[in-house]
């Protein structure tokens, strides 16, 4: 037997209310209208919902197991519809984002941490790539989005491209190293110094060999190469080696990981971080959510480090 699940969620009303003209109230229907489905389901099931003659309504024990049955359903389809509302303004859902690994985990991780904290129902599935294959997963239809730095001439006329955060590179070291109380680098400083560098399938291994061919230092020794963010930051902060990465990634880590940029202008590629999807593609609503809360936290990373610049100038 197959019951209407509407005429459920009346006859709990009814029961929770005490009365038809009270349940139909709480449900915005008419009087009339609730008696009938009412009758109807009496009809269906063959027995008799409520005691006769008695007031206010009393629900015989069918009746009574019937509407806690109807009243979960109706708190399913309130919880049902919060999250269809939800989904639809990018307050729920799943995001699959994939991005560089420097990048995601300098700067990006944290503040993805600070976007679930404020959309708990967001679940982020997140990878790592470099354009190309990132480029190739949202074209398939695997990523959302892609979070990497671009030359704005780099970017493919089937995707977009939003600008978030300047791509310029330093040279960094540890807290402390001795060139940090140099007061003007010149090429003989640096010479004696090995150099960390990043995985060589990556931009910032070609930044690394194009910012040392900036400043003359076309042959250097390299110590350590190919590791993630967190090794390269272990490595520098328990030895004198130097390595090039971007500033954003420096002035962040410098929170809870003793790193310096040394103030020495290299050349560096004009690529800023952004995110990359792919044009007229709808994506998920929470996309919306996340290109927004990370724009606006970039803009503010890029004020303060404007700041935190500005006062080494003056110092130096």
């Amino acid at each position: 037997m197959k019951l209407d699940s509407e005429h459920l969620e009346i006859l709990a009303a009814i029961v929770e209310r005490g009365g038809l003209t009270e349940g139909a109230e709480a449900l915005g229907k008419s009087q009339p209208s609730v008696s009938r489905s009412m009758a109807l389901l009496e009809e269906r099931i063959g027995l008799p919902l409520f005691e006769p003659g008695r007031r206010p309504l009393r629900p015989t024990e069918l009746g009574a197991s019937l509407a806690r049955l109807g009243a979960r359903i109706h708190a399913a389809n309130k919880e049902s519809s919060l999250l269809v509302q939800r989904f639809r303004q990018g307050l729920a859902g799943r995001l699959r984002v994939g991005g560089s690994p420097i990048f995601m985990d300098g700067v990006v991780a944290s503040m993805i941490a600070e976007f679930q904290s404020r959309h708990a129902d967001v679940q982020i599935d997140q990878s790592y790539g470099y354009s190309e294959r990132l480029e190739a997963g949202l074209r398939n239809g695997g990523l959302d989005v892609a979070i990497l730095p671009l030359h704005p001439g780099q970017v493919p006329p089937d995707l977009d491209f939003m600008p978030l955060l300047s791509g310029n590179n330093v040279i960094a070291c540890r807290a402390g190293h001795p060139l940090t109380r140099t007061k003007a680098i010149t090429l003989n400083d640096i010479a004696p110094y090995a150099w960390i560098a990043p995985p060589t399938n990556s931009p910032l291994y070609r930044d690394l060999q194009r910012a040392l061919k900036s400043i003359g230092q076309e042959d250097f020794r390299i110590n350590f190469s190919g590791g993630t963010l967190a090794s390269i930051q272990s490595v520098l902060t328990g030895s004198d080696a130097l390595t090039v990465l971007p500033y954003s990634v420096v002035f962040l880590s410098r929170r809870t990981i003793p790193l310096e940029a040394l103030p020495l202008k290299i050349d560096h590629a004009e690529r800023q971080m952004g995110i990359l999807s792919v044009t007229d593609r709808q994506a998920p609503p929470a996309v919306r959510q996340l290109t927004g809360f990370l724009r606006a936290e970039c803009q503010r990373l890029e004020e303060r480090m404007h700041h935190d610049q500005q006062i080494t100038r003056r110092r130096g």
